[in-house]
């Protein structure tokens, strides 16, 4: 089937062009969504008195969708789900879970934005490209983990840690924040007995000062 593309289509054509398609892809996805029209000779007349108008439209879109990309350049969101010891997940991440993980990171995405290819069934870092317009795509990482600290190390080792590893880290994190409470302890008992100490010192001054008065 020939239809007219009414926006790029990536590995198909840019806005205009006239292409042979497979009927059920036609009738299923372009057709509906409206990304492209039959090529009858009255939707290419129609066409032609609406391109400037609609050439206009899709740079206006894209030049918002590049304000869009530079906010989500570089973004990591996390996501804290189940798995079992082969890193494998008790489920997966599809494109509506990715979505609101970077809807709540502070950039608003729809899931039809979200081209995963297939959903993520494993922890670790996964590359995931968010289409903001037929011709503005920016890339993300998803860090999928089974918990917080997991989450941070792994982006921090990049790879996939083992309930060892974790294990091992978050020994480690706890010895430190026992170190850091175990030096403020000590500061503190060093002040109280300085604190102790000069008093001591100022009853000591006094008590002189009053004997020399008195002899």
């Amino acid at each position: 089937m020939e239809v007219i593309l009414m926006e790029r289509i990536e590995k198909l054509g840019q806005m205009g062009d006239i292409v042979s398609v497979k009927p059920g892809f036609a009738r299923n996805y372009l057709l509906p969504q409206k990304k492209a029209l039959r090529a009858t000779k009255a939707n290419l007349a129609h066409f032609e008195t609406e391109r400037t108008q609609l050439e206009a439209e899709n740079l206006k879109r894209r030049e918002e969708a590049e304000q869009v990309s530079k906010s989500l350049e570089g973004m990591v969101v996390n996501l804290i789900r189940q798995a079992g010891e082969s890193g494998q997940l008790y489920g997966s991440v599809n494109s509506r879970d990715m979505a609101e993980a970077v809807t709540a990171a502070g950039v608003t995405v729809g899931r039809h934005q979200i081209d995963l290819g297939t959903v993520i069934k494993a922890l670790g870092l996964h590359k995931v490209r968010v289409q903001l317009h037929p011709e503005v795509a920016v890339t993300i990482t998803t860090n999928v983990a089974r918990s917080e600290e997991e989450a941070k190390v792994q982006i921090e080792s990049g790879r996939v840690v083992s309930t060892e590893e974790l294990r091992q880290a978050e020994e480690a994190a706890e010895a430190e924040l026992e170190a850091v409470v175990e030096a403020v302890e000590q500061e503190e008992a060093a002040a109280a007995e300085s604190e102790v100490a000069e008093s001591a010192t100022e009853e000591t001054g006094a008590t002189d000062g009053e004997e020399t008065k008195q002899d």
